[in-house]
Order: C-alpha cells, then sequence, then structure tokens
C-alpha cells in the first residue's frame, strides 16, 4: 500500500464522523457511522464499512456495502457472493492492520 493510500486511511478514520441512514425490514432508518471507504484492486467497485451509531461500545459489529455514488445520491448493495466477501473482508483486514501498526509505531516515537 502506498503512503497516500495510507494517509488517506489515516484521515477518515480522525475526520468528522461521517454519518448515513440506512432503512431496516420495516422501513425504519438506522443511523450508521462509515469507519471506512476503500476500493479493491482490479476492480471499479468501491465499499465501504460501517457501525450503528446506537451500537454499545463492546459490540464488535461492522457491516460492509457495495456502494456506488450518483452525484449526491449514495446506492448501497448488500454482499452477498460469497468470494466478494472474502475479498472485501481480507482488505477490510490489511487495511486495519496497516493502521494499527502505524499507530503503534507513532506511540513508540513518542
Amino acid at each position: 500500500m502506498s503512503q497516500k493510500e495510507n494517509n488517506d486511511i489515516q484521515d477518515q478514520l480522525e475526520e468528522e464522523p461521517e454519518i448515513i441512514f440506512i432503512p431496516d425490514e420495516e422501513g425504519n432508518e438506522e443511523e450508521f457511522e462509515v469507519i471506512m471507504k476503500f476500493e479493491v484492486d482490479d476492480s471499479d467497485k468501491k465499499y465501504m464499512m460501517v457501525v450503528p451509531v446506537d451500537a454499545d461500545e463492546e459490540s464488535e459489529e461492522v457491516y460492509a456495502f457495495r456502494y456506488e455514488e450518483d452525484g449526491d445520491d449514495l446506492q448501497l448493495y448488500t454482499i452477498e457472493d460469497e468470494e466478494e466477501w472474502n475479498i472485501v473482508e481480507e482488505t477490510f483486514n490489511t487495511l486495519m492492520d496497516e493502521f494499527n501498526e502505524d499507530e503503534e509505531e507513532e506511540e513508540e516515537s513518542k
């Protein structure tokens, strides 16, 4: 991963949280915080990882969606293909590992 990509992820995690509303099965809109957006290599597909705003701190619930932007409109798609899910999960874990390593290096250099 390039330093620029790493800085972009760092910026995403430090900025004001991006909040989106996703309707549930009954049509009630639930609030989610976007914790990360990324593209998968060798594809034009974009993904976002979100967590429920109302979840308690101990909850490790993270949801992944493929998304497309059309102007100000955001279209979310659930990831139903197992192969696609595995790629997204692996990419997310790699990005989080790299972010955590950078955090540790910054702490050690202080």
